[in-house]
C-alpha cells in the first residue's frame, strides 16, 4: 500500500537519528534498585514524556510512591482498535563494572550492536514502539489504531506501584490488546512471538550467629558458622536427579503434552551451540526433560546470590556473623507463587539448625502463563514481523523469564498480550556488556509500523483470544 511505501521510507531515511537518541536514553542510568539513582529516573522519565509530547501525543509524568509512570495517548482514529503498549525505562544495576568493555552507560557502537545497559532491557526494544507510532504520524498524519502507552520505572525491582496505576485508570486504559516487547527473538534473523512465560517467586533468606565476626582460632568449634549453615541450606534445595526438594513443589505442575514436546523438538535446538555461547561443557537440570523443556517449561529453584564473610584479597580468619542467599523460583502453569513461597519459608527453615537465627524475606511473585498459539492477533503480528525480517517463518516459543504485568493486564484491565521480541537471549540482559543487534532494533521498528496496520485490518476481533491457565 502507498501509505506504507511512505512509512517505510522515513524509517529508512531516519535510522540514524533513532540511533542517536537511543544512545541518549541509554546514556541516563536509571538503575531502579539504587536509591541514588532517583533523579535519573525521574530524567528518564522525562525523555519518554518529550519522545510521546513531541509525537503530538497527550502525555504526563504520573508520581507514584516509588519511580513515576509516564502515560501517552494518542486517540484519533475512530472505530480502530486500541492497543495498550507497556514498556519499562528502568534498568538492572550495571555491576560488576571490570566486566565491562566499555562504560555501562556510555553507548558504544561494536560490530553492529549497540553496547549499553538498558539497550535490549528494556530502552531499546520499547522505543521502537516510540519511533513507529513516529513514521506514521510524521508522514501520513495519522495512525490506522488508537495507541497507549504505559512506561514504567519500577519494571527491574517487581513492579511495585503499577497496580494502583491501572487500577485507578481502569475506564481510561480500555483497549482490544497490549503489546509488550521485553522478550527475545529464537536466534539471529529468526524473529519469534512468545506464547508462554514462567512465573516466579523471590525470596532472600539470612542466618545470624553471634553478634560479631569472630576470631576463627579462637572461637572456631565451639559456635555454629552462618556461612556453613546457608551451604546446608542451598544443599538441601535438589536431590541427585535435579529435582526441587520443597514438599509440595510439584503438585500443580501442568505437564507438557506429547503435541507440546513435539513442538519444542521440531525447533531443532543446537545444544552444542549453547554450550559454547555459554562456555560450559555439559548441561544440567532436571532428569527426564531436554534442554528447551528445562529452560521453558519447568519449574526451578536457583540460588542468585551468596554472601557472608570476608571476601577480599587475602585471608582472614573469622567465624561470620552472618550469611545471606538471594533465590528465586521460576514458576509453570498451575503452580500458585504464594502456597510456593510459603512452602519455601517453611522448609527452609525446618533445615536450619537451632544454633542459628533464620530470618525470611519474600520479594515478589507471579503465575506462569500459557496464550494460545492461534489467536487472530497473533496472526496479524506474524504477518508483521514477516515483513520486517522478509523470512517465511515467524516461530511460536516459549521462554523461561517472568513478565509480572501480563498476569496484572489480565487481572485488572481484561487484556490478552502480544509478547513480540527483538533482541536475542545473547544480549547479555543483566549482565556486563549488554547490547543490542542495531539491525534488529530497526526490524522491530519496522515490525511494529507493520503491527499498527495489520491490526487495523482485521475484521473479527475476538473477545478473548489468550488464555490464562493458571
Amino acid at each position: 500500500m502507498a501509505t506504507n511505501a511512505q512509512v517505510s521510507e522515513y524509517l529508512t531515511q531516519n535510522e540514524e537519528r533513532f540511533v542517536e537518541e537511543l544512545k541518549e536514553f541509554l546514556r541516563i542510568p536509571t538503575v531502579s534498585a539504587d536509591p541514588e539513582c532517583k533523579p535519573h529516573l525521574q530524567r528518564g522519565a522525562e525523555f519518554v514524556h518529550r519522545q510521546l509530547a513531541n509525537l503530538g501525543c497527550t502525555a504526563e509524568i504520573v508520581p507514584t510512591a516509588g519511580h513515576p509512570i509516564v502515560y501517552g495517548e494518542w486517540l484519533k482514529s475512530p472505530g480502530a482498535p486500541t492497543v495498550l503498549v507497556y514498556g519499562h525505562y528502568d534498568v538492572q544495576p550495571a555491576d560488576p563494572l571490570d566486566l565491562w568493555t566499555t562504560p555501562p552507560f556510555e553507548p558504544t557502537l561494536r560490530h553492529g550492536c549497540l553496547y549499553a545497559r538498558g539497550a535490549t532491557d528494556d530502552k531499546g526494544q520499547m522505543f521502537t514502539h516510540i519511533k513507529s507510532a513516529e513514521a506514521w504520524l510524521r508522514t501520513i498524519g495519522k495512525l490506522p489504531v488508537n495507541l497507549k502507552y504505559v512506561i514504567e520505572g519500577e519494571e527491574e525491582v517487581g513492579s511495585r506501584n503499577l497496580e494502583d496505576f491501572l487500577n485507578a485508570r481502569r475506564d481510561r486504559l480500555q483497549a482490544d490488546v497490549a503489546v509488550v516487547s521485553d522478550t527475545s527473538q529464537y536466534g539471529p534473523n529468526q524473529p519469534a512471538i512468545t506464547y508462554g512465560l514462567r512465573g516466579i517467586v523471590a525470596v532472600e533468606i539470612s542466618l545470624t550467629g553471634p553478634s560479631k565476626d569472630l576470631h576463627s582460632g579462637v572461637f572456631g568449634g565451639a559456635v555454629a558458622n552462618p556461612a556453613t549453615g546457608i551451604a546446608r541450606l542451598i544443599a538441601s534445595l535438589h536431590d541427585d536427579q535435579g529435582r526441587v526438594r520443597i514438599p509440595g513443589f510439584y503438585d500443580d505442575v501442568k505437564p507438557l503434552t506429547p503435541s507440546e514436546r513435539q513442538l519444542f523438538s521440531e525447533l531443532h535446538f543446537d545444544e552444542g551451540a549453547f554450550k559454547a555461547e555459554l562456555g560450559i561443557t555439559e548441561v544440567a537440570g532436571e532428569e527426564g526433560f531436554s534442554t528447551l523443556e528445562r529452560r521453558w517449561a519447568r519449574p526451578t529453584c536457583e540460588v542468585n546470590g551468596l554472601f557472608s564473610g570476608y571476601t577480599g584479597a587475602g585471608p582472614k580468619t573469622i567465624v561470620p556473623s552472618k550469611a545471606t542467599v538471594k533465590i528465586t523460583c521460576r514458576l509453570v502453569p498451575d503452580q500458585n507463587p504464594e502456597k510456593l513461597t510459603e512452602a519455601l519459608h517453611q522448609y527452609l527453615k525446618s533445615q536450619c539448625p537451632p544454633s542459628l537465627k533464620f530470618e525470611f524475606t519474600s520479594y515478589h511473585g507471579c503465575p506462569g502463563f500459557v496464550f494460545d498459539p492461534n489467536s487472530p492477533y497473533i496472526e496479524a503480528a506474524k504477518s508483521a514481523i514477516q515483513e520486517a525480517w522478509a523470512v517465511d517463518q515467524v516461530r511460536l516459543i516459549r521462554e523461561g523469564g517472568s513478565i509480572p504485568v501480563v498476569q496484572t493486564f489480565k487481572d485488572v484491565l481484561g487484556l490478552d498480550t502480544l509478547l513480540l521480541g527483538w533482541g536475542q537471549n545473547t544480549d547479555n540482559l543483566h549482565s556486563p556488556d549488554e547490547h543490542f543487534s542495531v539491525a534488529d532494533f530497526h526490524r522491530g521498528i519496522r515490525a511494529s509500523a507493520n503491527l499498527w496496520q495489520k491490526l487495523a485490518e482485521m475484521q473479527n476481533r475476538p473477545d478473548s483470544s489468550v488464555h490464562n491457565i493458571c
